[in-house]
């Protein structure tokens, strides 16, 4: 009689899943990132040497990240390239951060609109 693989009598496993990682496997349970947040559409971008292959204790999701943002690339857009949620890629770009494999660039503020001015449209909106 042949053994059937591990997790073959689960209705809820198939061949088509592939291998069931939960996310705090891959942050070692952590939930916040090394160091502050990320914005969603902030730029990560590898430093030009950058090497993960020769750093302990990455997993190949960090070594992935690193591959993918030799180009600017936002956080938003790792998150989706990796199929990953968004705290997780947070957390990993932290450990690369903190590293010196990537660097984070947040987008200008300059362009936003005053609070005041925000206000004074909400306000008015109201009093239509």
């Amino acid at each position: 009689m042949r053994a059937e693989p591990p997790g073959a009598q689960h209705e809820w496993l198939d061949a088509a899943a592939g291998p069931v990682v939960r996310p705090y496997t891959l942050t070692g349970g952590r939930v916040r990132p090394a160091v502050d947040g990320f914005d969603l559409v902030a730029f990560v971008l590898a430093g030009a040497g950058a090497d993960p292959s020769g750093q302990p204790g990455l997993q190949p999701e960090h070594r992935r990240l690193v591959e993918l943002a030799r180009r600017p690339v936002a956080v938003a857009d790792l998150a989706a390239d990796l199929d990953l949620a968004v705290g997780v890629v947070r957390v990993l770009l932290g450990d690369l951060l903190a590293r010196g494999l990537v660097s984070v660039h947040e987008p200008p503020a300059a362009g936003l609109p005053d609070n005041d001015i925000l206000k004074a449209v909400v306000s008015g909106l109201r009093a239509l």
